[in-house]
């Protein structure tokens, strides 16, 4: 059975997304700050967090910056509709994915069951540490390793997220193919695009990862009108 940690400070929305949770035989722990959400994170196995951004005592996004620093598990954030700009500084710092309040719980278990599936398998995929060249792709001095779900850039070990990987492994499986926004959201995420906007934000920090410069990207490039390709 999964852990999913819900963190919001109004307790009854967390009562409902565990009532939504728990119909789905997910395990629910409930938090109503980040602090609280840190200390249950450091003492459970927790495999996705569903993280409300305003809270007291520590928000979502300084809560979230915290958990990266140890962890690749999910992070869905909660968001009310006028977050725009936290939304994105979540996404910058870490966060996969974000529902806009008030959400509409099959879009909730959806997102939810997509991103465990994600995780569960780039999990699995990562303890494996076999090593066979045709999992290998190199490009320039980017390689991605499917095998150890591994991204190295001149030799150096980068650390991604689940979600990164995916879309870079898109690309550079197809090396100069473009692809829209779209296209990566619905192959990436394996669900039609809700949120497609959120790819621009993953491309962003992709870039900041792998390219000496983010601004003049060597290997990441935007089509413009169209969407972006690797090579």
């Amino acid at each position: 059975m999964y852990n999913i940690l819900v963190v919001d400070d109004e307790k009854e929305i967390t009562d409902a997304v565990e009532v939504y949770l728990r119909n789905q035989n997910y395990n629910v722990l409930k938090a109503y700050n980040g602090q609280e959400a840190l200390s249950i994170f450091e003492k459970e196995e927790i495999h996705l967090i569903l993280m409300d951004i305003m809270m007291p005592i520590l928000d979502g996004v300084n809560a979230t910056i915290k958990i990266r620093e140890k962890s690749a598990v999910p992070i869905i954030f909660l968001s009310a509709k006028s977050e725009d700009m936290d939304k994105i500084l979540g996404l910058n710092i870490g966060a996969d994915d974000y529902i806009t309040k008030p959400f509409n719980p099959l879009e909730l278990l959806a997102r939810v069951n997509s991103n465990i599936r994600r995780y569960t398998n780039y999990s699995k995929a990562s303890a494996n540490d076999q090593t066979d060249n045709d999992n290998v792709i190199k490009i320039g001095g980017i390689e991605l390793n499917d095998i150890t779900k591994e991204i190295f850039v001149d030799g150096n070990l980068v650390k991604v997220t689940p979600i990164e990987f995916k879309i870079l492994y898109l690309l550079m499986k197809n090396p100069n193919k473009v692809f829209s926004i779209e296209d990566i959201y619905e192959k990436v995420w394996n669900e039609p695009a809700y949120n497609p906007d959120t790819v621009t934000v993953h491309i962003r920090r992709i870039r900041q990862k792998i390219e000496i410069n983010p601004k003049e990207p060597k290997y990441l490039k935007v089509v413009w009108g169209i969407g972006y390709k690797f090579g």
